[in-house]
């Protein structure tokens, strides 16, 4: 499956294997071989290659994006929560402004 992935990101970029091989320092039958499935890339390689495509290292490897299950929500109508960012309380008045903006209202905004 990696194989497949890399010979399709080569092929985005229009590269053959040899200047694939030359850019991360491998020999272009390693190249062939990582894309044929005869051997598999090392983490550094991997590392290598996700860095070059600009990729994941999970979507190298085929792995699907997983969701954040710890990922925390606040309503922003709800009062009782205090919102920051940066570090720093957002003021009343600014979350109004943000409320208005995602609802989309922007016509009353100074």
């Amino acid at each position: 499956m990696i194989g497949q992935t890399i010979r399709d990101l080569r092929k985005q970029r229009k590269m053959s294997q040899t200047e694939l091989a030359k850019i991360l320092h491998v020999s272009q039958q390693t190249v062939t071989a990582w894309e044929t499935g005869k051997a598999e890339p090392s983490s550094s390689a991997i590392s290598s290659l996700a860095d070059y495509f600009n990729v994941t290292t999970d979507y190298l490897l085929g792995r699907p994006e997983k969701k954040d299950d710890d990922a925390k929500t606040a309503d922003i109508e709800d009062d009782d929560v205090i919102f920051t960012y940066e570090g720093r309380r957002i003021p009343k008045e600014d979350l109004e402004l943000i409320r208005r903006i995602m609802r989309g209202t922007r016509n009353d905004i100074k």
